[in-house]
């Protein structure tokens, strides 16, 4: 990761000082830094990390902070990680433009690598992120949404780019197809694991540790899989106080709303849920051999369902 840290810094450079600026601003925040990770984790189990995959990791990375500069200015988002968002500092059209540059740095990146399977890899990656983000926009404030619906935004929107980072790990370590699918599978379920545990946490988790407010997709109506699951489930007086705090945006209305979400153990179904597609995530590395990076990949699914941050 130092390395990946390196190509980061390097490939950041503009001519332009408010590129550097706030593109410095958002890389250096405090992030998990999880998807170039799992670039690497990808190639660790597949062969060996090269210098290829370290430029992989740093894309990857880009794009990922380029959605968090547009997701912060769609929603309005004044907190990330604890810190103020870059929207919040630069304004609207700055963070925007920066998030248009760093995608468009990682695509020159991707040509820099000079493989056409990574850059069609990465190009259907960015485009579903695209659709998963217009999809939870139509879906904003859509008290009906499906079970279904949502999980489609997850994976479109979430987990694309971790499938994308686990099998571009394994591709240019050059797999057979079936090895590489199984990367690609293993990232897929194991993203989806990872959204649908930060739904929980954006109603339960400790503030300070998660580094935003507490109740912001209610605030922003977004009908994630805990709410979706107790308007489904609660009796209609209670469902309709969900309701009506999604339609509101009522964060006031925020205990009020998990009591409801207690009452029907919404929040047991969804960690039930997340444990499914973790389980899913492990069986899908079956064909590779047990070992340390293996057991890591592993490890890695169970915490995704079980932390705390």
């Amino acid at each position: 990761m130092q390395q990946v840290d390196a190509v980061i810094r390097q490939s950041l450079s503009s001519q332009v000082p408010l590129i550097n600026q706030i593109s410095e601003y958002i890389i250096h925040s405090g992030g998990k830094r999880l998807r170039p990770i799992l670039v690497l984790m990808a190639a660790d189990l597949a062969g060996h990390v090269t210098q290829s995959h370290h430029q992989l990791a740093a894309i990857v990375e880009f794009i990922h902070t380029a959605t968090l500069l547009h997701d912060d200015v769609v929603d309005a988002s004044e907190l990330r990680r604890g810190k103020s968002t870059a929207n919040h500092v630069y304004g609207n059209p700055a963070s925007v433009l920066v998030g248009d540059f760093l995608y468009s740095r990682a695509f020159q990146m991707m040509v820099g690598i000079g493989n056409m399977r990574v850059m069609e890899i990465l190009a259907d990656a960015t485009n579903t992120i695209s659709e998963g983000e217009v999809l939870q926009l139509i879906n904003a404030r859509n008290i009906n949404v499906t079970e279904q619906a949502y999980l489609q935004v997850i994976h479109f929107k979430t987990a694309k780019l971790f499938e994308a980072a686990t099998r571009l790990g394994a591709v240019q370590c050059q797999v057979s197809t079936e090895k590489e699918q199984a990367l690609a599978t293993y990232g897929m379920h194991l993203g989806t694991a990872f959204q649908l545990v930060d739904d929980v946490l954006d109603l339960t988790g400790d503030s300070a540790q998660i580094g935003k407010s507490l109740g912001n997709d209610l605030i922003e109506g977004k009908v994630t899989l805990p709410m979706l699951y107790a308007i489904q489930q609660a009796p209609a007086p209670q469902a309709d106080i969900v309701k009506h705090a999604l339609l509101q945006g009522q964060v006031d209305q925020l205990e009020a709303v998990l009591e409801v979400l207690r009452t029907v153990k919404a929040f047991d179904y969804v960690k039930q849920v997340a444990q499914q597609q973790a389980t899913a995530a492990c069986a899908a590395l079956s064909v590779y051999e047990d070992g340390p990076a293996k057991k890591a990949l592993i490890d890695l699914a169970q915490f995704s369902v079980n932390r705390q941050h």
